[in-house]
């Protein structure tokens, strides 16, 4: 009947950790099968990453490798990355699948809609700093190399700097998921959070100055569009709020 209690599903602490086992072994299992073919190729993978450093060398310059083993580790664990990267919505799907189970009904109705929002946002923060951030940021480095001084990147600090900057910029597009988050567990209102949004521009610009290579231009492009999410949380969090009502009044 729809007035009896909802019952979550019970088990014992041996049975969770064997699920939890299972669990991680899918998820491990799916980045190694991701990862072969990527490794297979991975000097092309490497190459399509460079390449908007690349387009903007000057002429004469190339990327480095200052290592031996450089050549053949830098891609091949590039390779892993990206293998991580391409398996990591079936790998949250396993934690989603682990977790479900002791959620009622009206939370998971919120949480799914959020954890595949916090999916398709974090991608959508990864292609914006590859197709939008990097382009200006390397073009505006080259442009200011001092005379005398030839632009020649390592390989493996270009990976490590791209990395980096892929998880910052899209764990910055996660804004929106944090401010709703925030406003249905009942830490903050939705009307504080708008009063504040004074204090947030401000810390936003502090946060992607820490981020960001210590220029202008890579900060404003990293806040600008963090400010719009966080509008854009604070709207999504007002809309979460009114459904959440007409259900507990239903």
């Amino acid at each position: 009947m729809s007035g009896e209690p909802e019952q979550l599903a019970e088990g014992t602490l041996i049975s969770h950790l064997l699920e939890l086992r299972d669990r991680l072994l899918r998820a491990f299992l799916a980045v190694i099968v991701a990862f072969v073919p990527i490794a297979f190729f991975s000097n092309e993978v490497f190459t399509l990453v460079a390449q908007p450093l690349i387009d903007k060398l000057p002429a004469g310059s190339s990327l480095i490798a200052t290592s031996v083993i450089s050549p053949f580790m830098t891609p091949f664990k590039l390779a892993f990355f990206v293998a991580l990267f391409a398996a990591m919505p079936y790998v949250l799907y396993q934690v989603w699948a682990f977790v479900a189970p002791g959620l009622y009904r009206h939370e998971k109705r919120f949480a799914l809609p959020l954890l595949v929002s916090s999916i398709i946002l974090f991608y959508a923060g990864v292609a914006f700093a590859y197709f939008a951030v990097f382009p200006v940021m390397f073009d505006f480095f080259a442009s200011t190399t001092p005379a005398g001084v030839r632009m020649m990147t390592d390989i493996t600090s270009y990976m490590d700097f791209v990395l980096t900057m892929f998880l910052c910029f899209g764990l910055a597009f996660e804004v929106p998921v944090i401010v709703v988050l925030l406003v249905l567990t009942g830490l903050v209102k939705v009307d504080k959070l708008a009063e504040i949004r004074g204090y947030v521009l401000i810390g936003i610009f502090v946060i992607a100055a820490i981020l960001t290579p210590p220029d202008a231009i890579s900060q404003t492009i990293m806040a600008v569009p963090m400010y719009l999410l966080y509008e854009g949380g604070l709207l999504m969090a007002r809309l979460m709020q009114r459904m959440r009502s007409k259900t507990a009044e239903a």
